[in-house]
């Protein structure tokens, strides 16, 4: 009764990522439990995210060749364009379907944006992500969710979209996404780890406080529906500082490397595994996540639902 904050599925959002090969299912060593999916083997894990009363997912897309401008991200046929599609037929409305829009995963150098001069073009980039946006869209993407940390990009995906009648879709923006160390299991899983240089000329700085809240409120003034700090748990302070200062849905990333220290820890026998699970995610809502991007997810719904 007097439980001052809740934990639930309804507040989870669980990524997935989608892959061009022949296997249904492949699994990422530096992710125990997380797998790669094809589009033939998405469906069973779509299947148990839905029975868990899980109510999104956030797809993250691998092609089976990469270019120098990214071209599968907005490529019709796309691997993320198929899943989507392939998604909401079977499973229609019972689950949220979120587009990761950014290009790391599709370019052949890693970087998320347009190379000139070995530094990545942010106008040129916007042209691409409001594409690729376009296409997740037409699709049947409930959601985009772009993280490439590009100047402006909210503003010309939002344009883009209702200029092409998708003004119902809303924008999940990646406003306040740090140059963290905590990226390394995730950039295995999404192949997607930049071939030269890093990407700290366009993530945020992590000493900084003030300045994710210009980053937010721009995206915000740009037409995002919902604003995102990542990482979560090195950022408690910054999600703090946005829920005080914004009135807007608030949502959270637990990342990779959080996920990956977490197994690691429990598997050789150091904490309680459920417990920490449990309290690192109460922790993130707590400090005002409306929702929480976590690869956790799974084993919360469950352990939820066996307590009902």
């Amino acid at each position: 009764m007097i439980q001052e904050t809740e934990l639930s599925p309804n507040h989870l959002i669980y990524p997935v990522f989608v892959k061009e090969m022949a296997e249904k299912k492949v699994p990422i060593p530096a992710m125990p439990d997380v797998s790669q999916f094809s589009v033939e083997g998405l469906p069973q894990e779509i299947e148990d995210v839905v029975s868990l009363s899980i109510p999104a997912v956030l797809l993250f897309g691998i092609p089976e060749k990469k270019d120098d401008v990214g071209s599968g991200a907005y490529a019709e046929n796309g691997i993320v364009q198929k899943a989507v599609r392939v998604i909401k037929k079977l499973f229609g409305n019972d689950i949220m379907v979120i587009t990761d829009v950014c290009m790391c995963e599709y370019t052949s150098h890693g970087h998320c944006g347009v190379i000139k001069d070995c530094d990545v073009d942010n106008d040129e980039t916007l042209k691409l992500l409001a594409r690729s946006a376009l296409s997740h869209a037409a699709a049947g993407a409930d959601m985009v969710a772009p993280s490439d940390m590009m100047d402006g990009r909210v503003k010309v995906i939002r344009e883009t979209l209702d200029i092409s009648g998708y003004t119902n879709i809303p924008i999940m923006s990646y406003a306040a996404k740090y140059s963290s160390a905590l990226y390394g299991p995730f950039r295995e899983a999404a192949e997607s780890a930049p071939q030269f240089g890093d990407r700290r000329g366009y993530q945020m700085d992590p000493p900084n406080q003030r300045e994710a809240l210009r980053e937010i409120r721009l995206d915000i003034d740009e037409g995002a529906d919902i604003i995102m700090v990542k990482p979560a748990l090195f950022y408690l302070d910054v999600l703090s500082m946005a829920r005080r200062e914004f009135n807007i849905p608030l949502a959270a990333y637990s990342v990779s490397g959080e996920y990956t220290m977490l197994k690691l820890a429990a598997a050789k026998g150091y904490l309680d595994y459920q417990r920490a699970v449990v309290e690192a995610n109460t922790a993130i809502r707590r400090a005002g996540a409306d929702m929480i991007i976590t690869y956790f997810a799974k084993d919360l719904a469950g352990w939820y639902k066996a307590t009902l």
